[in-house]
Protein backbone atom coordinates (compact mmCIF):
# COMPACT_ATOMS: atom_id res chain seq x y z
CA UNK A 1 0.00 0.00 0.00
CA UNK A 2 1.63 3.16 -0.74
CA UNK A 3 1.26 6.71 0.98
CA UNK A 4 -1.75 7.67 -0.76
CA UNK A 5 -3.70 4.72 -0.57
CA UNK A 6 -2.48 4.83 3.12
CA UNK A 7 -4.24 8.11 3.06
CA UNK A 8 -7.27 7.16 1.73
CA UNK A 9 -7.91 4.50 3.94
CA UNK A 10 -7.03 6.56 7.18
CA UNK A 11 -9.77 9.36 6.05
CA UNK A 12 -12.42 6.42 4.99
CA UNK A 13 -15.01 5.67 7.61
CA UNK A 14 -13.25 2.26 8.99
CA UNK A 15 -13.91 -1.29 7.83
CA UNK A 16 -16.10 -3.55 9.38
CA UNK A 17 -14.62 -6.29 11.50
CA UNK A 18 -16.59 -8.83 9.57
CA UNK A 19 -15.72 -7.53 6.24
CA UNK A 20 -11.84 -7.36 7.14
CA UNK A 21 -11.96 -10.93 8.60
CA UNK A 22 -13.85 -11.86 4.84
CA UNK A 23 -10.94 -10.07 3.07
CA UNK A 24 -8.24 -11.79 4.72
CA UNK A 25 -10.11 -15.23 4.56
CA UNK A 26 -10.66 -14.46 0.68
CA UNK A 27 -6.67 -13.42 0.12
CA UNK A 28 -5.56 -16.89 1.85
CA UNK A 29 -8.39 -19.15 0.19
CA UNK A 30 -8.90 -18.05 -3.72
CA UNK A 31 -6.46 -17.59 -6.72
CA UNK A 32 -7.34 -14.28 -7.71
CA UNK A 33 -8.56 -12.24 -4.54
CA UNK A 34 -7.96 -8.94 -5.88
CA UNK A 35 -11.70 -9.73 -7.23
CA UNK A 36 -12.71 -8.50 -4.17
CA UNK A 37 -14.36 -5.53 -3.62
CA UNK A 38 -11.88 -4.14 -0.73
CA UNK A 39 -12.38 -1.02 2.02
CA UNK A 40 -12.65 1.55 -0.47
CA UNK A 41 -15.08 0.49 -2.52
CA UNK A 42 -17.39 -1.43 -0.62
CA UNK A 43 -17.80 1.90 1.54
CA UNK A 44 -18.55 3.80 -1.64
CA UNK A 45 -21.31 1.32 -2.46
CA UNK A 46 -22.35 1.26 0.70
CA UNK A 47 -22.51 4.80 0.42
CA UNK A 48 -24.60 4.92 -2.41
CA UNK A 49 -27.15 2.97 -1.23
CA UNK A 50 -27.35 4.87 1.53
CA UNK A 51 -28.26 7.91 -1.08
CA UNK A 52 -29.95 5.82 -3.86
CA UNK A 53 -32.52 4.19 -0.91
CA UNK A 54 -33.29 1.42 -3.11
CA UNK A 55 -35.94 -1.37 -2.51
CA UNK A 56 -34.47 -3.69 -5.08
CA UNK A 57 -30.82 -4.30 -5.66
CA UNK A 58 -29.24 -6.65 -8.18
CA UNK A 59 -25.60 -7.86 -7.70
CA UNK A 60 -24.17 -9.75 -10.98
CA UNK A 61 -21.31 -11.37 -9.69
CA UNK A 62 -21.07 -12.48 -6.26
CA UNK A 63 -17.26 -13.85 -5.72
CA UNK A 64 -17.22 -14.10 -1.83
CA UNK A 65 -19.77 -11.64 -0.87
CA UNK A 66 -17.48 -8.41 -0.04
CA UNK A 67 -19.47 -6.13 -2.00
CA UNK A 68 -22.76 -7.90 -1.23
CA UNK A 69 -22.57 -7.27 2.28
CA UNK A 70 -21.56 -3.67 1.75
CA UNK A 71 -24.33 -2.99 -0.08
CA UNK A 72 -26.54 -4.61 1.94
CA UNK A 73 -24.96 -2.48 5.21
CA UNK A 74 -26.85 0.48 3.27
CA UNK A 75 -30.54 -1.02 3.01
CA UNK A 76 -33.59 0.13 4.77
CA UNK A 77 -35.45 -2.81 6.37
CA UNK A 78 -37.70 -4.29 3.97
CA UNK A 79 -34.98 -4.15 1.14
CA UNK A 80 -33.89 -7.09 -0.77
CA UNK A 81 -30.50 -7.69 -2.52
CA UNK A 82 -30.34 -10.41 -5.20
CA UNK A 83 -26.80 -11.73 -5.63
CA UNK A 84 -25.99 -14.35 -8.98
CA UNK A 85 -22.70 -16.32 -8.71
CA UNK A 86 -22.03 -18.44 -11.37
CA UNK A 87 -19.26 -20.31 -9.46
CA UNK A 88 -21.01 -22.77 -7.21
CA UNK A 89 -17.97 -23.44 -5.15
CA UNK A 90 -17.49 -20.05 -3.80
CA UNK A 91 -20.95 -20.43 -2.28
CA UNK A 92 -20.59 -22.08 0.90
CA UNK A 93 -17.42 -18.98 2.06
CA UNK A 94 -20.22 -16.20 0.43
CA UNK A 95 -23.09 -17.88 2.66
CA UNK A 96 -21.66 -18.62 5.51
CA UNK A 97 -20.26 -14.92 5.75
CA UNK A 98 -23.89 -13.82 4.93
CA UNK A 99 -25.39 -15.91 7.80
CA UNK A 100 -23.03 -13.92 10.53
CA UNK A 101 -23.67 -10.79 9.52
CA UNK A 102 -26.21 -8.64 10.78
CA UNK A 103 -27.34 -7.61 7.17
CA UNK A 104 -27.77 -10.88 5.88
CA UNK A 105 -31.36 -11.80 5.87
CA UNK A 106 -31.43 -8.79 3.16
CA UNK A 107 -29.44 -10.71 0.69
CA UNK A 108 -31.08 -13.84 -1.52
CA UNK A 109 -27.52 -15.81 -3.00
CA UNK A 110 -28.42 -17.40 -6.40
CA UNK A 111 -26.04 -19.59 -8.71
CA UNK A 112 -25.93 -19.72 -11.73
CA UNK A 113 -26.15 -17.43 -15.08
CA UNK A 114 -27.28 -13.96 -14.42
CA UNK A 115 -28.86 -14.05 -17.87
CA UNK A 116 -31.01 -16.90 -17.03
CA UNK A 117 -31.80 -15.76 -13.18
CA UNK A 118 -32.11 -12.29 -13.15
CA UNK A 119 -35.21 -12.72 -15.47
CA UNK A 120 -37.03 -14.87 -13.32
CA UNK A 121 -36.91 -12.86 -10.38
CA UNK A 122 -39.90 -10.79 -10.84
CA UNK A 123 -38.20 -7.35 -9.91
CA UNK A 124 -37.81 -4.34 -11.31
CA UNK A 125 -34.17 -3.09 -9.78
CA UNK A 126 -33.78 0.52 -8.16
CA UNK A 127 -30.13 -0.40 -8.30
CA UNK A 128 -27.73 -2.93 -9.91
CA UNK A 129 -23.95 -3.81 -9.64
CA UNK A 130 -22.61 -5.22 -12.81
CA UNK A 131 -19.13 -7.51 -11.72
CA UNK A 132 -19.43 -10.65 -13.19
CA UNK A 133 -18.20 -12.05 -16.50
CA UNK A 134 -16.46 -9.11 -18.50
CA UNK A 135 -17.46 -11.02 -21.79
CA UNK A 136 -21.24 -10.81 -21.05
CA UNK A 137 -21.36 -6.91 -20.30
CA UNK A 138 -23.28 -5.96 -23.29
CA UNK A 139 -25.69 -9.05 -22.51
CA UNK A 140 -25.63 -8.08 -19.43
CA UNK A 141 -26.87 -4.44 -20.43
CA UNK A 142 -29.42 -5.44 -22.97
CA UNK A 143 -30.93 -7.91 -20.52
CA UNK A 144 -31.48 -4.76 -18.32
CA UNK A 145 -32.36 -2.77 -20.64
CA UNK A 146 -35.07 -5.20 -22.05
CA UNK A 147 -33.35 -4.42 -25.47
CA UNK A 148 -33.15 -8.64 -25.82
CA UNK A 149 -37.15 -8.65 -26.46
CA UNK A 150 -37.51 -9.56 -22.79
CA UNK A 151 -39.32 -7.10 -19.94
CA UNK A 152 -36.55 -4.53 -18.66
CA UNK A 153 -35.18 -4.97 -15.29
CA UNK A 154 -34.55 -1.53 -14.82
CA UNK A 155 -36.71 2.21 -14.57
CA UNK A 156 -36.45 5.39 -15.14
CA UNK A 157 -34.36 6.50 -12.47
CA UNK A 158 -32.79 2.98 -11.91
CA UNK A 159 -29.28 3.10 -11.03
CA UNK A 160 -26.15 0.88 -12.62
CA UNK A 161 -22.74 0.25 -11.81
CA UNK A 162 -20.13 -1.66 -13.70
CA UNK A 163 -17.50 -2.39 -12.25
CA UNK A 164 -13.23 -3.16 -14.14
CA UNK A 165 -14.51 -0.89 -16.58
CA UNK A 166 -11.09 0.44 -17.65
CA UNK A 167 -9.31 -3.49 -17.61
CA UNK A 168 -6.06 -2.59 -16.42
CA UNK A 169 -6.03 0.32 -19.13
CA UNK A 170 -6.36 -2.43 -21.81
CA UNK A 171 -9.60 -0.39 -23.07
CA UNK A 172 -6.84 2.03 -24.55
CA UNK A 173 -5.05 -0.31 -26.77
CA UNK A 174 -6.57 -2.11 -30.11
CA UNK A 175 -7.90 -5.22 -28.76
CA UNK A 176 -6.09 -8.36 -29.59
CA UNK A 177 -8.16 -11.16 -31.78
CA UNK A 178 -8.66 -13.41 -28.59
CA UNK A 179 -8.97 -10.96 -26.17
CA UNK A 180 -13.14 -11.44 -25.82
CA UNK A 181 -12.98 -9.81 -22.37
CA UNK A 182 -11.21 -6.69 -23.30
CA UNK A 183 -13.31 -6.39 -26.41
CA UNK A 184 -16.40 -7.20 -24.69
CA UNK A 185 -16.27 -4.40 -22.08
CA UNK A 186 -14.67 -1.85 -25.33
CA UNK A 187 -18.18 -2.08 -26.61
CA UNK A 188 -20.29 -1.73 -23.10
CA UNK A 189 -18.51 1.08 -22.88
CA UNK A 190 -19.56 3.05 -26.22
CA UNK A 191 -22.86 1.20 -25.93
CA UNK A 192 -23.63 3.25 -22.74
CA UNK A 193 -21.80 6.09 -24.44
CA UNK A 194 -23.95 6.22 -27.44
CA UNK A 195 -27.19 5.14 -25.65
CA UNK A 196 -29.61 8.07 -25.42
CA UNK A 197 -31.79 6.52 -22.43
CA UNK A 198 -29.14 6.71 -20.14
CA UNK A 199 -26.51 9.49 -18.64
CA UNK A 200 -23.51 8.20 -17.25
CA UNK A 201 -19.35 9.07 -15.70
CA UNK A 202 -16.92 6.74 -16.12
CA UNK A 203 -14.89 7.34 -12.41
CA UNK A 204 -11.71 5.97 -12.20
CA UNK A 205 -11.75 4.51 -8.88
CA UNK A 206 -9.04 1.08 -8.68
CA UNK A 207 -10.20 -0.99 -12.12
CA UNK A 208 -12.84 1.87 -12.89
CA UNK A 209 -16.40 2.35 -11.94
CA UNK A 210 -18.97 3.36 -14.70
CA UNK A 211 -21.97 5.01 -13.33
CA UNK A 212 -25.22 4.89 -15.27
CA UNK A 213 -28.29 6.78 -14.56
CA UNK A 214 -31.28 5.39 -16.60
CA UNK A 215 -33.07 8.79 -17.80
Amino acid sequence: MDALEKYLHEHTAPEEPLLRELDRETHMREVAPRMLSGHLQGRLLELFVRMIRPQTVLEIGTFTGYSALSMAAGLTDGAVLHTIEVDDELEPLAQSYFDRSPHGRKIRLHIGSALAIAPTLGCRFDLVFIDGDKREYPDYYRMLMGDGGGEPLVHSGSVLIADNILWSGKVLQPAARNDRHTQALVAFNRMIADDPRVENVIAPLRDGLNLIYVK
